[in-house]
């Protein structure tokens, strides 16, 4: 199916966010997605992977969360790009080791080590998770918004967007949603304003992650949410990026693909 992406911007709680708007070319009517970037901010890879979610049907809205004017200065597109350099340069197995990158980070010119520390802080340490989740709220009601939507809603997202995903699941605003590698919401509890279904993809070395799923499956379980887990033996963290050769498994990414597929098709197109 043929789509059409255009750059737009959405309000939200006095300001405004920078998306990507991907249509299937040909009327109808279709249900949407938010669909949520990793940590480093909307790339060409989440572009690409919007305009392939269109393809099957969908109308997508990737948002680039770090674009607000609240959020522009401090998450800068260069800050960014030199933290994602830095973080891709520490081998898979050390990048959550603080001391091996802080020794890293220690040969770095003062300047640039600030501008790392500075995105750094903001993302992992002091991550503002509500106010990113009211903007994802904003997002779904602009998808609604749209002419083409049909009013059935998912959301998907990767890494820092996979915890993103869940926490706006946890708002009870969307009927699917998909954590590819994604942190558990904080407090656990919040699972139980999950609208509908929830889709986890995780990666078997991704150890970080993947230790906490068994948290989220008990609270699932817990509030009788409809779900599906899978582990992929073997893959890292990112399994699913094809742009990073470092960390990216064709395998386990071609079938968490296709499950996310089935996923959506059975709740968001079921009549």
């Amino acid at each position: 199916m043929e789509v059409e992406g255009v750059e737009v911007k959405y309000p939200t709680e006095n300001d405004e966010v920078k998306a990507y708007l991907v249509k299937p070319k040909r009327g109808g009517s279709f249900p949407g997605v938010v669909l949520i970037h990793e940590i480093f901010g909307l790339d060409d890879h989440i572009k690409d992977v919007s305009r392939r979610l269109a393809a099957e049907g969908y109308v997508v809205l990737a948002p680039d969360l770090f674009s607000s004017a609240k959020f522009s200065e401090v998450l800068s597109s260069e800050g960014i790009s030199r933290t994602m350099n830095f973080m891709m340069s520490i081998p898979v197995d050390k990048q959550r080791d603080e001391t091996y990158r802080n020794e890293q980070l220690s040969k770095l010119s003062e300047s640039e080590r600030n501008t790392i520390l500075g995105t750094y802080t903001t993302l992992f340490v002091n991550r503002p998770t509500d106010i990113f989740t009211r903007y994802l709220s904003s997002a779904v009601d602009f998808l609604k918004e749209q002419k083409e939507v049909n009013g059935r809603i998912g959301s998907a997202g990767f890494c820092f967007g996979g915890g993103m995903s869940i926490n706006l699941g946890c708002t009870g605003k969307v009927d699917a949603v998909v954590i590819f590698y994604g942190e558990n919401p904080e407090p656990i509890e919040k699972v139980e304003k999950v609208k509908n279904a929830v889709l986890g993809l995780y990666g078997g070395e991704d150890n970080r992650i993947t230790s906490k799923v068994p948290d989220l499956v008990k609270a699932l379980v817990t509030y009788k949410k409809s779900f599906t887990v899978k582990v992929y033996p073997g893959a890292y963290h990112a399994f699913f990026n094809d742009t990073r050769k470092q960390t990216y498994n064709e395998k386990a990414a071609k079938d968490a693909w296709k499950m996310l597929i089935t996923f959506y098709n059975d709740i968001l197109k079921a009549q």
